[in-house]
């Protein structure tokens, strides 16, 4: 019998899936305006109603945003927004607000550029099913900058111990690793020449479907940080399986599919939506594409 498919673009791996990305900020009300306001995120109208953090929702995705010393992670976040002429018009209503920060935003042909008040790169496509499935919103990549020669190692390291199939890949930019995380999410850890700053405490947060197999591994390597719950570990680490050394460090939030949060769904507002042009029952946006465009 012929094959006429390529089973292995279905995999997914043991993440089933990519939560949040945590990153601490200096002044949350600078962080409301940055994400909400200018990239247009929705606060969770269900979690953290305070002072202290907040929980932006992006399609089946959150950035974790806690009030304390600011942190930038070393790479880039990937988010997909349908409207990104409407994203650099919103971008450039919020520059007053934040002018003595180090918030910027640059619009190319194909994706916007947006920097935080505290330097956390956010790049922004529009949909693209050959690159991002059937996004409209939503979180496809974080990536990690990562010292030359190690990815190949990272890889290794997800496939062996937390039983996600890492790839090795090279493009124009450089030698990279990518992992697979939930449906349509993955980690991807860039080599760069640059130097890496010191590692800060910002978090990512995964959920597995095998929950005590990649723990016992971690754990028999030292490797695990934080007893949290009965559903949830830390490990941050990523080292090489053969000498132990230490090729990147990320905080991983472990959680299992049996955690309360789990596949929690989660509201996205329509930006179309607004008071001056408010319709009843389309008050939510779709954070994937609708039938006959998602094939």
């Amino acid at each position: 019998m012929t094959t006429l498919f390529n089973r292995a673009t279905e995999d997914v791996g043991n993440i089933v899936e990519f939560g949040h990305v945590n990153l601490r900020v200096a002044n949350q009300q600078q962080a409301l305006v940055f994400y909400a306001m200018g990239l247009g995120l929705t606060r969770d109208p269900y979690q953290r109603i305070g002072i202290e953090n907040a929980w932006m929702n992006i399609g089946t995705c959150q950035f974790h945003l806690p009030v304390g010393k600011a942190e930038v992670l070393r790479g880039v976040v990937g988010l997909v927004m349908p409207d990104l002429d409407a994203l650099a018009e919103r971008l450039a209503q919020i520059a007053p607000l934040l002018k003595d920060t180090r918030f910027s935003f640059a619009q190319h042909a194909s994706h916007v550029d947006a920097t935080c008040p505290w330097g956390n790169r956010i790049r922004v496509h529009g949909p693209d099913r050959a690159r991002f499935g059937p996004l409209l919103l939503g979180m496809p990549y974080v990536e990690i900058d990562c010292a030359p020669g190690t990815a190949a190692g990272i890889a290794r390291f997800y496939t062996e111990l937390l039983g996600a199939p890492g790839n090795l890949g090279e493009d124009a930019a450089g030698v990279f690793a990518r992992i697979p995380m939930g449906l349509y999410e993955g980690l991807v850890f860039r080599e760069t020449a640059r130097p890496l700053p010191a590692y800060d405490g910002h978090h990512v947060q995964i959920s597995v479907a095998d929950f005590s197999g990649p723990y016992q591994r971690l754990l028999a390597r030292g490797l695990v940080t934080e007893e949290s719950s009965q559903s949830q570990y830390r490990f941050q680490d990523i080292v090489d399986l053969d000498s132990g050394r230490v090729l990147a460090t990320l905080e991983h939030e472990v959680r299992s599919m049996r955690h309360p949060s789990y596949a929690r769904p989660l509201v996205n507002r329509n930006l179309a939506n607004d008071a001056d042009n408010f319709v009843p029952g389309h008050e939510e946006a779709a954070w994937r594409m609708p039938p006959g465009q998602a094939m």
